[in-house]
């Protein structure tokens, strides 16, 4: 039958063209070039996937070493099997780029996170100007997505930086590209030794609530200051915990942000900050260490419950940092909660967790104490 089709289109075809086989020849042609071009597709573990500390890994794309599943808790382990805060840099002359993912949970949004966050993927593209640039979302509709991020793109090759999902596991990444383009990695961000900022802390660290994955604060300024950034962010587990502690002091970054205080009560922030500034200052006598305030409650100009909490617990950080510092530790910084959301209630998609502008805020407020310390290390521009 399929057959029987194929010859009557034929014998249709040469009764408009009988004797013109120039014609015909050229509609052949026509319909050859509508065909989609074949994709050349590169699995990202092939190229330099950023964001991770250790390579002994589980799985490809976790946080923690797999030597960490039993040692620390265990809501820890599972919520560091998400690939939140890691990227990939590459440089291509494609002018389509197409990004195909798998994501381990069914689960790809949260009633107060969309998809794209949780699961999707985020490009962007640097600029002449040496500014990185958003270009597209790929916004997942099932556990396996293949998108076309970016479409007819002018000739030349460029720069780009490509996001995994903050609050779902990576089970595979491949980046699709024509087969007559090229793409290579991404050479360093910039002059300089740039070792990565490591940012631990809780929930809001990790992502929530980010409309995208590149909209996490520590993401919004490894591109301000042209860095590497590490997230070990644990949704409702940032607790300072002695083994993470020790885990943490194995690694080797420019700084070290703890940002824990909104899983922590008063009592634990008084038993735990200075016994794990000291765990991390025996292997690291000099890098510098960032301790950060809770952010406030969006409601608690009127809820008294949540600005007892705040200030007692920034009250319990505060002492723990006027103590370091009176003992002799030296590179210790200190970032208060003024602002890290602002003060019109409209930085925070449930009063708590950040929205865009919560986070984009919160970038501003870690970035003056942050530059001074990068720049000392590295060319800022």
């Amino acid at each position: 039958m399929i057959l029987r089709q194929h010859f009557i289109r034929f014998a249709f075809l040469c009764l408009i063209f009988p004797a013109s086989n120039v014609a015909f020849g050229q509609l052949v042609k026509t319909a050859a070039t509508n065909q989609a071009p074949s994709i050349h597709w590169i699995d990202a573990r092939d190229l330099k996937v950023e964001g991770k500390g250790w390579t002994d890994t589980k799985a490809f794309y976790d946080r923690l070493p797999a030597k960490a599943e039993g040692k620390v808790p265990g809501p820890v382990w599972n919520l560091s099997r998400n690939s939140s805060g890691m990227h990939l840099r590459f440089i291509t002359d494609a002018t389509n780029i197409t990004v195909r993912w798998a994501v381990t949970s069914p689960s790809l949004a949260m009633p107060h996170m969309s998809a794209t966050g949780v699961s999707g993927v985020d490009l962007y593209v640097k600029l002449d100007s040496e500014k990185w640039h958003w270009l597209a979302v790929g916004s997942p509709k099932e556990q396996t997505n293949s998108l076309a991020l970016a479409k007819n793109l002018p000739p030349g090759k460029r720069e780009y930086l490509l996001y995994l999902p903050l609050y779902n596991g990576t089970k595979s990444l491949e980046i699709g590209i024509p087969e007559t383009a090229t793409l290579t990695e991404a050479g360093p961000w910039g002059k300089g030794e740039r070792k990565p900022i490591l940012f631990y802390g809780t929930s809001i660290l990790q992502g929530a609530c980010a409309s995208r994955p590149a909209m996490v604060h520590s993401s919004i300024l490894g591109r301000r200051f042209q860095f590497p950034t590490i997230n070990l962010g644990f949704s409702g587990n940032g607790r300072m915990e002695s083994v993470m502690a020790d885990l943490l002091a194995e690694l080797d970054p420019s700084v070290y942000v703890l940002d824990c205080l909104p899983n922590m009560k008063e009592p634990m922030v008084t038993e735990r900050v200075e016994p794990f500034v000291h765990t991390l200052r025996k292997v690291h006598p000099l890098t510098p260490i960032v301790l950060v305030e809770d952010r406030e409650y969006q409601d608690a100009f009127l809820v008294e419950s949540r600005r007892k909490t705040n200030k007692e617990n920034h009250a319990a950080l505060k002492a723990a940092y006027q103590r370091l510092k009176k003992e002799g530790t030296k590179n210790l910084y200190y970032i208060p909660a003024d602002n890290l959301l602002g003060g019109d209630g409209e930085g925070a998609v449930d009063g708590s967790h950040p929205n865009d502008l919560g986070f984009m805020r919160q970038a501003e407020v870690f970035a003056k104490v942050l530059e001074p310390i990068l720049k000392r290390q590295a060319p800022i521009k």
